[in-house]
């Protein structure tokens, strides 16, 4: 069983940045990060996958996010520039074994927060 830790968020003012960090307790195939706004459905935002170090993106977020690996295989990053109070959200890390369609682990979130 892998676990996921994220860290990073807090609160922000419009047009500022915030880099979320992603640990894993074990080896995983693809990380992503989804988010979820109060009342809204689950979002994702963007993935990685490790091995080929494609990525993927949100329309709403591309140009200013961005999804990164660390140095070890076990940490993932998330970049986030030009925040916009609409980021306001709960974002979790999550990720799935080689060849499962499911993001089968999940950490607990980090709040983050966008000031206008």
């Amino acid at each position: 069983q892998v676990q996921l830790v994220e860290s990073g968020g807090g609160l922000v003012q419009a047009g500022g940045s915030l880099r979320l960090s992603c640990a894993a307790s074990g080896r995983t195939f693809s990380y992503a990060w989804f988010r979820q706004a109060p009342g809204k459905e689950r979002e994702f935002i963007a993935s990685v996958q490790w091995d080929t170090g494609s990525k993927n993106y949100a329309d709403s977020v591309k140009g200013r996010f961005t999804i990164s690996r660390g140095n070890t295989r076990n940490t993932v990053y998330l970049q986030m520039n030009s925040l916009k109070a609409e980021d306001t959200a709960l974002y979790y890390c999550a990720a799935k074994d080689f060849g499962s369609t499911v993001y089968r682990y999940w950490g607990q979130g980090t709040q983050v927060t966008v000031s206008s």
